[in-house]
């Protein structure tokens, strides 16, 4: 079962193969380095680059950093230090098989994982599927046990007590995302203002700690098949820290576009959540307290902050590909995405809702 859609290696992405094959070899992965390697690209995914290798009968999963991208952000070595820590008490992780930080490979420092076999669900997975509606109740419901199962991990017996600094982690991700979409920003986007000035004011003091994702979505987990009742896996951990798990949850409420948002906005936006059968992002925060047993206050905080942080990812990939980093052609519209999510959250402060 093919586990995500995949392309021919976009050009100016292309992988070194000779000296990987070399270090597959030598990691013991595969037992002759001159079996043919066959490289395709997978499509899903804006940051990190996501490799599909078959060598015979044998299949892997390469990560790297995105061409032109610094360090920040984009760190293959605690992406790979992270699942392998989970892996001890989370079983939801695919099983890391190699890491290194030489550049000289394939130009960058990469890790070499398992392929986990079942349905990535995209927008477009979704529409080739035809999902019924009474599916997308126990699809919802599959994704929300899994995010609050992640919530709950012991990151301490993960060894992941030092991935970040819980303590005013909110206050912290409200600047540094700020700063980031400064640094960043090509156009004027006047929303974009005024939601960093509000959300520097209305931020809440007191919050709960957990292991975070931050970029918890229907197509970054492997559903085993579709009968939709269990998720093999969650992918891209390039974000995960410890903190607010509802800034969480405020990230995954922004990606829930809904049936009866604006069409530009699905269209900026792209989610199977789109579909009738799935809940409504205030049903999905019901769902999430009655499920964990959690308080769920400062919500229009929490989404707002969320289509904040997913303009500002936007836009910086949009600035890499404005300066010649990538010329991945889906990249030349994101700045307008970035200012759509701005405007979003700012419609919802001036609105008090998340609907």
């Amino acid at each position: 079962m093919v586990n995500g859609s995949t392309q021919q290696v976009r050009t100016g992405e292309e992988l070194q193969e000779k000296p990987l094959k070399k270090f597959l070899y030598e990691q013991g992965l595969i037992t002759d380095e001159n079996e043919d390697l066959q490289v395709i690209q997978f499509t899903q995914g804006y940051s990190n680059l996501t490799y599909l290798l078959t060598l015979g009968e044998q299949e892997f999963v390469l990560r790297r950093p995105p061409f032109g991208a610094i360090k920040r952000g984009h760190d293959m070595g605690r992406e790979y230090r992270v699942q392998q820590g989970l892996a001890r008490v989370f079983s939801k992780v695919p099983k890391m098989l190699a890491y290194t930080e030489d550049v000289d490979l394939i130009g960058a420092p990469f890790y070499i994982m398992e392929r986990v076999e079942g349905v990535i669900l995209s927008y477009r997975e979704a529409e080739r599927l035809k999902i019924a509606e009474e599916q997308y109740p126990i699809i919802a419901e599959s994704w929300l046990d899994t995010f609050i199962a992640l919530h709950e991990v012991d990151y301490v017996a993960a060894g992941l007590e030092t991935l970040g600094k819980p303590e005013a982690y909110v206050e912290r991700q409200v600047h540094n995302w700020g700063k980031q979409y400064v640094k960043s920003a090509t156009d004027d986007v006047p929303a974009a203002e005024k939601v960093m000035q509000w959300m520097e004011t209305h931020q809440p003091r007191e919050y709960r700690h957990s292991l975070i994702h931050n970029d918890y979505k229907y197509d970054n987990v492997v559903f085993k098949d579709t009968s939709w009742k269990e998720i093999r896996a969650i992918l891209d951990w390039e974000m995960a820290t410890l903190g607010d798990p509802l800034m969480d949850l405020g990230t995954s409420l922004g990606y829930w576009t809904m049936a009866n948002d604006h069409d530009f906005v699905k269209q900026g936006i792209p989610s199977p959540t789109v579909f009738k059968g799935n809940p409504g992002r205030s049903e999905l925060v019901e769902m999430y307290a009655k499920k964990s047993g959690k308080p769920v206050d400062h919500m229009v905080f929490y989404y707002a902050y969320g289509l904040f942080k997913i303009a500002v990812i936007a836009q910086q990939i949009y600035y890499r590909f404005k300066h010649g980093y990538t010329a991945d052609p889906r990249f030349a519209q994101l700045n307008k995405a970035a200012e759509l999510c701005c405007n979003l959250a700012l419609r919802a402060i001036q609105t008090n809702k998340i609907d």
